[in-house]
């Protein structure tokens, strides 16, 4: 009965009277959460589409598997733990309290820069090797898709270190609730997209 109501109900018309009470029908929804929706529709798209790409790629004769750099399992577990603290940030501003949640989000971040950094460290071992990005095409997609993922998270660290200041400044946890919310749904969503990344990195 709820799932007919709000697939039949109109949230352009607004229903009340005009003039201090407030509308009814409209999408009860945050504007953030709808965009960041939408956002990972697109990435998923994006992502998925250069995943099919690199597997069209491989049967082509000049293709030559890159070997899996051993550093990339220690940059995996940055990443989780990463998205593990984000997730108890989550969970301590959701109850309503304030321990630990500076702990947890502050060092999210934190992890998540060193991720970056230790992929950078990654790609100069291998360009130090002599794995260059016009080496081999299979050299190249290993750049193109790690350095996509690597921009992904420099961009969710934008989010981050804007609700990080908010919260250095004096705000109030409760005030940042939906920022540490939507930041925890981002960093699941590209943890993800790693593990799928590392997983045909590793077995291609």
């Amino acid at each position: 009965m709820g799932l007919v109501k709000t697939v039949t109900e109109k949230p352009w018309e607004r229903k009340g009277v005009i003039g201090g009470m407030v509308p009814e029908g409209t999408f009860a929804t945050e504007a953030e959460r709808v965009a960041l929706t939408f956002f990972l529709v697109i990435a998923t798209v994006v992502f998925s589409l250069f995943m099919v790409s690199y597997y069209l790629r491989m049967e082509l004769p000049d293709w030559e598997p890159l070997s899996e750099p051993a550093q990339l399992w220690f940059n995996t577990g940055l990443l989780i733990a990463s998205s593990v603290l984000f997730q108890w940030s989550r969970n301590i501003v959701v109850g309503g309290h304030t321990r630990n949640l500076y702990t947890s989000f502050f060092g999210a971040g934190v992890l998540t820069i060193l991720f970056i950094v230790a992929q950078m460290v990654t790609w100069n071992h291998l360009q130090a090797g002599g794995f260059y990005l016009t080496s081999n095409p299979a050299i190249a997609f290993y750049y193109l898709l790690t350095g996509l993922h690597a921009l992904h998270l420099i961009g969710g660290l934008w989010v981050w270190s804007k609700c990080a200041i908010r919260l250095i400044s004096g705000g109030e946890p409760k005030e940042v609730r939906l920022s540490i919310q939507l930041c925890t749904i981002y960093w699941h969503f590209l943890l993800l997209v790693w593990v799928v990344l590392f997983a045909i990195l590793a077995n291609t």
